[in-house]
């Protein structure tokens, strides 16, 4: 699957709404849905590593407050974290993530792998 949107053809949240889009197509595609509380920033590269995205200052801080317990972000912008208010940073997990891989296991409700059940036999 291929999804270009060049810039200016189309609005859009700018080059950071390649993450979310990315977890919302693998949502849709295997049916596992979204965690409700997290937020997610930034840009899908054909190389698949997220590249450093702007705003971080004002995007997180905006986020904490509406039920986001956690957030994602690419780890070039871990240098960022140290604008955003102290207070913030305590009430939030923030994910640094360095491949696009890395985004599914935290984005979408994966249940944990539960082994099987053990087989039950009569005595006879």
């Amino acid at each position: 699957m291929h999804v270009h949107l060049p810039q200016g053809s189309v609005p859009k949240d700018g080059a950071a709404a390649g993450v979310p889009m990315f977890v919302a197509l693998a949502s849709l595609l295997t049916k596992i849905r979204v965690k409700p509380d997290v937020a997610m920033s930034g840009e899908i590269t054909p190389v698949a590593r997220p590249p450093r995205v702007t705003g971080i200052k004002e995007k997180v801080p905006r986020r904490a407050p509406g039920g986001i317990r956690e957030v994602i972000l690419p780890k070039r912008n871990e240098p960022d974290l140290d604008e955003i208010p102290e207070h913030v940073r305590k009430e939030l997990k923030i994910h640094l993530v360095t491949r696009v891989d890395e985004l599914l296991s935290i984005a979408l409700e994966i249940e944990p792998h539960q082994p099987p059940a053990p087989e039950l036999t009569a005595a006879g």
